[in-house]
């Protein structure tokens, strides 16, 4: 065992190693939970630059941010280069109305290092030595259309002439309740620069909502120490190496009243912003008492031309005389632990390159780790002793979710522009995790499943943007996975965690049956189903009056997840033999779902296109029934997700499942006709349970393995390279639509425009592809073989195909043989600059022709299962 290891396991019998991570969201503003505005539009709520003055109500942003798990005791790190107007406290970026594809960071910064407990943490933020363009970011963009590029921090010119510093921030835990935090500056330019460093630390404000009636303070002890004194969490003792430290200054996370509204401030003479008044305009707006509920320390360093120097700050309840004698020793054993940690999860993985995208996509895993606090009801109503929000609200946004109360840590998208969670990509987040802390991976999928966040009916809240919202059915899948990993990585199978979770995925299937399958023919609707503007129009709502939409996607989704409530009941069955009644349960929904989306049983409904050979999308309206929304999407290709195998011993140790199973399907023969089986000598009978068999499969693979449609040299695309030519264009009520092949950035607002699935390479499909073509490669073995890619002439097993898809996925990161990475497309800078080129973005999703990082720049969220893909292929 490795010593990260070994403290993992003392996570579980409860020492709390945990308890601080970097939990803080790089982004709180313009948050629903911190949109009290009548009109609800959250972005606009609160601006980039009110967010220095306003005391948040439901959480806390900084940069580097560091955290207990709750965030009552608050730091991050705050800088000055002497020239911008402002302290850069928190990142910066544009809203949806100020970008041409929606919101974005508009910040370099990168996260490096992390182990699960956070012993060692370790990221990067380039910070310019000249003045930020914050004015010059915004103006440009709103200028762009959205058949432009967005005009990026690069863009600028303000990395040009290496005139920024490097600021790494890193983190040591000496126990789990002494921390080492330092920051150490490189002057990248040829000439010597000044910048002043403030390590900040500063409490929620519980006290302001009337919830916490007392306030803690945290005061000068001495000139080189502070001391936090809070009435939950106990004291800490801050102490700063003085060199370089100039003063430390105090106010107090109050909003400035008299800034923002032109009121009085009540709660305190020195509010939110007092800091940075003083650093910045020299004012007297500090408290000279030296007491608060916000402190910084304030270092000013002149930094030679290409050198660097280092501010050290440790926090611990313990009293120490010499703080940082050992300092330095520290951070030299936590970053030796991380090292042999991640040489265990590397595994067969020897390229270098291929292990520091792997290490940094684990780093962003863990980086994204965030608390994240709402209470509807009290969002809805009010706090008691405040100003009580709109009326209309309780009719509005989340009103139906008045049960939800939200108070843990969770694994986001991101934490700038997804700082909440979403359902669906939390599901994804968890496979990588699992391969580093299982235990973080199970937790996480039964949080969204217990009955504070799962509504009475079932449902699991989506996002905080509409909990309503209806994402794909992966829960279960998530679920299944995370227990196979962690049953071979441990050789235990966890069937507590196991039956937890599928006593809850039955109330969340039966809601799916009870809300989406509105005719009980199990072809369902389901909404945009995360997948954006990849419908014709907004799947979320009739286009007509009495329009009805029946989704090959959704049946297919419910498909998959009944083979994965299936699987689940059998593992348990092995155990339990009780569980062998909702085997049958679920066999039997899947053989309905698979019986109705290929035209077998009640339904005339057909989802399969004879003529071109694909699943489609049906729309019904009164004037014209079963018209089929023939565009070619990743809609088509997720019918290949629906895919389960029995092996013999099933039968043999489940003899009532097995039973009941035979007499089925003699007496459905039809829908026993959609169970293919095959003997194998020596290992005895498979049962192949899949909605594609034989022909259909083998259309399916053809268009999914060709250049022209599918097939790109980065992996697989959400829609098809024919739409380029032959947009797909049809009229309703005299309104008309089209979809065409967009392998960038949406051309259009649709969904806001800060996504695209028309085009592009999303990971969390194409994981789910390769998935697939693993199990049908197992059950048709080597004998079975494609063209691929089609048109070449070359035919490869199953197993090969999947090997080459995940080497066309993992390939948009590693260096190509002029030392690229398509993930940077055409900048220079990030290509070659050494300083640049061996720190990856994991972005949202990528270009369909280039590989070119889109959206997001740092959703390590699901992009982060690249980790996953990188173990699987040497592993």
């Amino acid at each position: 065992m490795t010593q990260e290891e070994k403290r993992l396991e003392a996570c579980r019998e409860g020492t709390p190693w945990k308890e601080w991570g970097p939990y803080l969201s790089e982004r709180q503003w313009a948050t629903v939970r911190e949109d009290y505005t009548e009109s609800g539009n959250a972005w606009e709520s609160i601006v980039h630059d009110q967010a220095r003055s306003k005391s948040y109500r439901w959480g806390e942003d900084g940069i580097g941010g560091f955290s207990n798990s709750d965030q009552r005791i608050c730091f991050s790190w705050a800088f000055w280069n002497g020239k911008d107007s402002i302290l850069k406290e928190r990142l910066f970026g544009l809203t949806g109305h100020e970008g041409n594809h929606g919101e974005d960071v508009k910040e370099q910064y990168y996260y490096l290092d992390s182990t699960p407990t956070h012993s060692y943490m370790k990221m990067l933020y380039k910070y310019p030595i000249n003045e930020f363009p914050y004015s010059d970011l915004v103006v440009k963009n709103q200028k762009l259309s959205k058949k432009d590029k967005e005009y990026e921090l690069l863009d600028t010119g303000v990395f040009d002439k290496d005139e920024y510093f490097d600021i790494f921030l890193e983190y040591a835990k000496s126990s789990f309740d002494d921390f080492l935090l330092k920051a150490v500056i490189h002057n990248r330019s040829d000439k010597e620069a000044e910048i002043t460093i403030l390590p900040t630390f500063w409490y929620r404000n519980t006290w302001s909502s009337g919830r916490d009636k007392r306030i803690p303070e945290i005061k000068e002890f001495s000139s080189d120490r502070m001391l936090i004194k809070h009435h939950h969490i106990g004291d800490f003792h801050v102490y700063l190496d003085q060199s370089g430290l100039q003063e430390q200054a105090y106010c107090d996370n109050a909003t400035n009243r008299v800034r923002l509204y032109g009121v009085a401030n009540k709660q305190s003479d020195f509010p939110k912003d007092a800091i940075n008044d003083y650093v910045v305009n020299g004012k007297a707006t500090v408290n000279p008492d030296k007491v608060g509920t916000k402190a910084s320390a304030i270092y000013k360093l002149k930094i030679p031309a290409g050198e660097s120097r280092s501010v050290k700050v440790r926090m611990s309840q313990l009293e120490m005389e010499n703080p940082f004698e050992q300092y330095d020793e520290i951070f030299a054993k936590r970053i030796a632990e991380a090292d042999s940690f991640y040489r265990n999860i590397h595994g067969k993985v020897v390229d270098k390159d291929l292990k520091n995208i792997q290490r940094q996509a684990f780093a962003g895993m863990m980086w994204s780790k965030q608390f994240y606090y709402y209470n509807v009801r009290n969002w809805l109503f009010g706090d008691p002793g405040r100003m009580k929000p709109s009326a209309t609200r309780r009719k509005g946004r989340n009103s139906d979710w008045q049960h939800l109360y939200n108070y843990d840590i969770l694994s986001m998208p991101d934490k700038w522009e997804y700082p909440w969670y979403a359902a669906w990509d939390l599901a994804f987040h968890c496979i990588p995790i699992a391969r580093i802390d299982a235990d973080f991976a199970k937790n996480q999928l039964l949080l969204l499943l217990k009955e504070r966040y799962m509504h009475p009916n079932g449902q699991i809240p989506a996002y905080e943007w509409n909990f309503t919202d209806v994402n794909p059915p992966v829960h279960a899948w998530a679920v299944l996975r995370v227990f196979q990993i962690d049953r071979k990585a441990t050789g235990k199978a966890d069937l507590d965690f196991l039956q937890k979770a599928f006593h809850k995925l039955l109330l969340n299937f039966t809601w799916w049956v009870n809300r989406k399958d509105a005719n009980g023919n199990n072809v369902f609707e389901g909404g945009f189903l995360g997948l954006d503007n990849i419908g014709v129009f907004d799947r979320n709502h009739q286009i007509v009056e009495d329009a009805r939409l029946e989704q090959a996607d959704s049946t297919s989704w419910m498909a998959m997840f009944s083979l994965n409530m299936l699987r689940i009941a059998l593992d348990l069955s092995m155990e339990s033999p009780v569980y062998q009644d909702m085997a049958i349960k679920f066999f039997e929904h899947f053989l309905y779902i698979s019986g109705a989306m290929n035209s077998i049983g009640d339904t005339d409904v057909d989802l399969w296109d004879d003529e071109e050979n694909f699943y489609y999308d049906v729309m019904h309206t009164p004037s014209s029934p079963n018209q089929r929304m023939k565009v070619r999407s990743m809609v088509g290709l997720i019918p290949l997700f629906a895919i389960e195998i029995l092996r013999a011993e099933v039968y043999n140790k489940l003899p009532e499942f097995r039973e009941r199973l035979d007499f089925f399907l003699k007496e459905r023969p039809k829908l026993a006709s959609l169970v293919s089986r095959w003997e194998e000598p020596g290992q005895g009978e498979r049962r192949l349970l899949s909605i594609l068999r034989g022909f259909r499969m083998k259309k399916i693979l053809e268009r999914m393995l060709d250049e022209d449609e599918f097939l790109s040299k980065y992996g697989i695309r959400a829609l098809s390279k024919y739409h380029e030519k032959h947009p797909y264009k049809m009229e309703i009520a005299g309104e008309k639509f089209e979809v065409a092949y967009l392998p960038g950035e949406s051309d259009s607002s649709f969904f806001g425009g800060n996504s695209n699935w028309r085009g592009p390479i999303w990971f969390p499909v194409n994981y789910l592809i390769l998935e697939s073509l693993l199990k049908f490669s197992y059950y048709y073995g080597e004998d079975y073989k494609v063209e691929f890619p089609i048109g070449s002439g070359e035919e490869h097993t199953l197993l090969d195909v999947t090997r080459e898809i995940c080497d066309r996925l993992i390939s948009i990161f590693r260096k190509d043989k002029d030392g690229n990475r398509p993930v940077y497309g055409d900048s220079k800078k990030l290509q070659t600059d050494p300083h640049f080129r061996d720190y990856i973005l994991f972005y949202e999703y990528f270009h369909g022709d280039s590989g070119l990082g889109l959206g997001a720049s740092h959703q390590t969220g699901w992009t982060g299962l690249v980790a996953e893909l990188i173990h699987r292929y040497y592993n």
